[in-house]
């Protein structure tokens, strides 16, 4: 989990190191289903802009209804070179679906 600072930053000591990514790495950053992926990309605009930190764009944010504060949950996949970013919407309509199957659509 990490938190959106007041610049549209994201920072983990373990999650984005873990993909080999450092100060400089440029990043391809797109919203696919309520969610932010991230790919390193020789050729994409943004960066790392620091050790274990990066920027998500305004516009990104406000597709994902990200401000300040707000909490995320911080998925790699190494082997992919991707990083998923979960925001609260995307995680409550995962945990929705995920109870009303086991659940057959009781609220818990």
């Amino acid at each position: 989990m990490a938190a959106i600072d007041c610049n549209g930053r994201l920072a983990d000591a373990t999650v984005i190191p873990s993909l080999g990514w450092v100060a400089g790495t440029r990043l391809d950053i797109r919203v696919s289903g309520g969610l932010v992926l991230l790919t390193a990309d020789p050729q994409a605009v943004f960066r790392v802009t620091r050790p274990g930190q990066v920027r998500l764009p305004a516009t990104v944010r406000h597709w994902c209804g990200l401000v300040p504060g707000t909490r995320v949950l911080l998925v790699a996949d190494a082997a992919a070179g991707l990083l998923v970013v979960h925001p609260p919407a995307a995680l409550h309509a995962m945990i929705t679906a995920f109870h009303t199957a086991v659940l057959g659509g009781e609220a818990v």
